[in-house]
């Protein structure tokens, strides 16, 4: 019984590393991503940037999460917990509206990226260091038997499906210098950002995630 305790630390750990790597990578990747977003004015790289930074309240959350059930394995979720879920679903759908603004605006000027090289680079960093993440949080996740983190790994998937989706419209851009695929590109990390908001209010409104006394 106590090894059994002693791995659940151990697991645990595992889990406050992950989210504290996972913020300080999008924390990195969303300066990176929105600087060079900004300056080559790529708009799928620049939204993928801003995304980095709502994932990074994510992992926030996620360390919130680990301390309370550290502390209290059948409390129930706090209200601040909910709280930085219903913010970062706000993030979310603000991000949206934003991207969905900037899409008509380009189309209607036609404006094009002056290169989308850094949107190949950059996305290709993140597709591996999403998917060593995504490994390791599966298998704490199941080793905790924890909701929070699969769901949380789930949104690590989504990362990946963003980074792909950046990989694309960039590759596409770069190769054909067809005009609508950073758009496009946009398009697709748009709606990716609004599913992942509209998974943090269901969150936030269900005890789902949590043990119940």
């Amino acid at each position: 019984m106590n090894s059994s305790i002693t791995q659940e630390k151990k697991n645990y750990r595992i889990v406050s590393a992950l989210a504290i790597f996972t913020i300080f990578y999008n924390f990195v990747e969303g300066i990176v991503a929105t600087w060079l977003g900004y300056q080559d004015e790529t708009l799928a790289l620049f939204g993928f940037g801003v995304d980095s930074f709502i994932e990074l309240i994510s992992g926030v959350g996620i360390l919130l999460m680990v301390y309370r059930i550290q502390r209290n394995s059948s409390s129930h979720r706090s209200d601040f917990e909910k709280l930085a879920l219903k913010t970062t679903g706000v993030s979310f759908y603000l991000l949206v509206a934003g991207l969905i603004v900037s899409i008509i605006i380009s189309l209607l000027t036609s404006h094009k990226p002056s290169t989308t090289i850094w949107g190949i680079g950059i996305s290709l960093v993140s597709i591996v260091v999403m998917i060593v993440l995504l490994r390791a949080k599966l298998k704490v996740g199941k080793q905790l038997h924890s909701e929070a983190i699969l769901s949380d790994a789930s949104c690590t998937k989504v990362c990946i499906y963003m980074s792909i989706v950046l990989l694309l419209s960039s590759g596409i851009y770069e190769a054909t210098d067809f005009a609508y695929a950073d758009a496009l590109g946009t398009a697709g990390i748009a709606w990716f950002s609004y599913q992942e908001g509209k998974e943090c209010f269901e969150k936030a409104a269900s005890e789902k995630y949590c043990h119940h006394h």
